[in-house]
């Protein structure tokens, strides 16, 4: 297939790069514009962009879809379908129908569960015990088109969004380049989904979302570290400074301190209470420094039983 592809960020970057390796003839590569970064504010691609330049594929980046010059554009490379992975934009439906084959998405997720721009870190968020990718045909709603094809995956006891991240990535890539065969041969079969999703809108995550709330029990503090690794990082604060919190576990333990007091800090455990139960931190970082085994971090800082997190 003559293909355009549309995505942004790290995950459609891989699954850019699995069919550039394809039979596929990558048309162009649309992605978002240049947006400023860190403190200098200097412009930065995305990384779709940046595996287009090194590929030698052309990269269009409109400022409006719904802009004629953008339709104009995209329609001039004459694709038999658009290969859409997290793009980040609203595609129009003079688009959605342009080529032969319509646009095909790839959506980290079984839909119709986790509509919406991070089913990846909601799915850990929830305590799921599996998810999977989806490849869809596109329509005008928000991740609601027929499902093609369908895979699952396991989600491990310690699984980090950063870890399902990469999972999933590899798993899209495999199905999508299954799939765009048999939509080819015309074996590809579409499944309608149910006008509901099966779970609430999965909403873009924000910094604050990683802020842990010590009266939730340690269970849900658990999921709340492995779905914000590595971005934002759950955190807290000690003495004035951010702390974030890579990995723990969950222990049982005796609820008589108050949610977020450390019960134990030697060497052999850092235990925080929670609102129900413990969690025994086993890798944390303090504002300027870096990640640290919590015994190596004990011994540079004099944390002890009693100290409380919070502002």
């Amino acid at each position: 297939m003559k293909l355009v592809f549309m995505g942004t960020p790290d995950f459609a970057a891989r699954i850019f790069s699995a069919l550039l390796d394809s039979e596929h003839e990558i048309l162009c590569a649309v992605t978002q514009p240049d947006k400023p970064k860190g403190r200098s504010g200097q412009l930065q691609p995305s990384e779709v962009k940046e595996e287009a330049l090194r590929a030698g594929i052309p990269v269009f980046q409109p400022e409006k879809m719904k802009a004629p010059e953008t339709f104009d554009e995209i329609a001039g490379y004459g694709p038999d379908a658009i290969i859409v992975a997290a793009y980040g934009k609203i595609i129009p439906k003079s688009i959605l129908e342009l080529p032969k084959y319509g646009c095909i998405n790839v959506h980290a997720s079984l839909l119709p569960k986790y509509r919406g721009a991070a089913p990846i870190q909601w799915s850990i968020l929830n305590g799921d015990e599996k998810t999977g990718v989806t490849i869809m045909q596109m329509n005008e709603g928000l991740d609601t088109g027929d499902i093609i094809s369908q895979s699952e995956i396991i989600i491990d006891k310690k699984e980090t969004s950063d870890s399902l991240f990469d999972k999933l990535a590899e798993e899209g890539a495999r199905l999508l380049i299954k799939t765009l065969k048999d939509i080819e041969e015309g074996k590809a079969s579409r499944t309608p989904q149910p006008a509901e999703s099966t779970t609430e809108y999965a909403r873009m995550i924000t910094k604050e979302d990683g802020r842990i709330d010590w009266s939730l029990p340690a269970e849900k503090i658990e999921l709340l570290v492995r779905g914000m690794n590595s971005w934002p990082g759950a955190f807290s604060f000690m003495d004035g400074k951010n702390v974030k919190i890579w990995d723990c576990d969950v222990i049982s333990g005796d609820p008589g301190e108050a949610a977020g007091t450390i019960v134990c800090a030697d060497k052999n455990a850092l235990t925080v209470q929670t609102g129900s139960g413990q969690i025994k931190i086993n890798e944390l970082q303090l504002q300027g420094k870096k990640r640290m085994a919590f015994d190596a971090f004990l011994r540079g800082c004099r944390w002890e039983a009693g100290m409380k997190f919070g502002e």
